[in-house]
């Protein structure tokens, strides 16, 4: 049975990638394919397996909790085993409280690795810096967040992490692996499209655009009517009606460049840690001929070919 782990990572379409698969679950069943969410993870499966272990003894009986799990999905009849919960690489609450990019997942990773070996593939999703860390802010803040300092918003535009530093984490945590990665932004709203790749089989399209889109970040006015519910001050918060951008206009650049640089680095082959899925729905190639070169033969004997003239 290959094991694949979809990690998220969070406010990347995994919600959405999971209500989709879980209303489609009869027909990928019918193709061998079975699939572990949080509605199931988080019931104690992983429980003493990505955090770390109180001693050597819970960590034996984790992994072997996990490992019967395995064998009773092989016994019917899966051939594939989906396990997605973006929990498994940390979460966004630590990751704000350390101004970083998921700090830990290398770690946590290597543990879960273990417990799920032999891994087939590994996939993450990754989304452009200052939307993914603007979304993450505005997702915490009904949850009990406040709004981060101006110190923080700097210390996190100016941080040398990336995903390319993510994705390397998770190269060391799973050898063997293979390491697929696809962007929010082309593969968000098209789970089906993400869960063909992921696990190496076509499917006929079974989703519309956006059609399983839940989850979505709170906009302005729903985080001003939160902080005067709390007693606190909503014109700390920007007016309009749109997404909140918590950053300033130079610290959005220098995010932005950092994930273009990430990009650049995934699609030079990302030194062959990790491979990049970027469309989701390849059209055909056109055919331009460059002006000029529209008619048949060639235009070698043309003026632009001749010898300079005699005296």
């Amino acid at each position: 049975m290959d094991v694949i782990l979809h990690l998220g990572a969070h406010r990347t379409g995994s919600t959405s990638f999971q209500r989709f698969v879980r209303a489609n679950q009869s027909q990928l069943a019918a193709r061998s394919i079975g699939f572990w969410g949080p509605g199931r993870t988080r019931k104690g499966l992983l429980h003493g397996v990505a955090d770390r272990p109180v001693s050597p003894e819970q960590a034996r009986r984790a992994i072997g909790r996990v490992q019967l799990n395995l064998r009773g999905a092989e016994r019917n009849g899966a051939t594939i085993l989906i396990v997605s919960d973006e929990n498994m690489i940390g979460s966004v609450r630590r990751c704000l409280r350390a101004r970083l990019l998921y700090p830990e997942v290398g770690e946590r990773m290597a543990r879960l690795h273990g417990a799920f070996s032999p891994v087939r593939r590994v996939v993450l999703q990754i989304r452009s810096l200052e939307s993914w860390w603007a979304s993450s802010m505005a997702y915490l803040i009904p949850r009990g967040g406040g709004i981060p300092p101006e110190a923080a918003l700097e210390l996190i535009s100016t941080s040398v992490r990336s995903w390319r530093h993510v994705i390397t984490d998770l190269a060391c945590a799973c050898p063997g692996s293979e390491i697929l990665v696809s962007p929010f932004e082309r593969f968000g709203p098209r789970p089906d499209r993400l869960l063909a790749e992921m696990s190496g089989s076509f499917f006929p399209q079974m989703a519309a655009h956006g059609e399983f889109w839940v989850n979505q970040c709170p906009h302005l006015p729903e985080l001003r009517e939160v902080l005067e519910d709390r007693g606190q001050d909503p014109s700390q918060l920007p007016e309009g009606e749109g997404r909140w951008n918590p950053f300033t206009d130079i610290q959005a650049a220098r995010l932005r460049e950092t994930y273009a640089d990430d990009l650049f680095w995934l699609r030079a082959g990302a030194d062959g840690l990790a491979r990049l899925t970027e469309d989701p729905e390849p059209a055909k190639p056109a055919i331009q001929l460059v002006a000029g070169l529209d008619k048949r033969g060639q235009n070698d004997d043309g003026s632009a070919r001749r010898l300079a003239p005699t005296r």
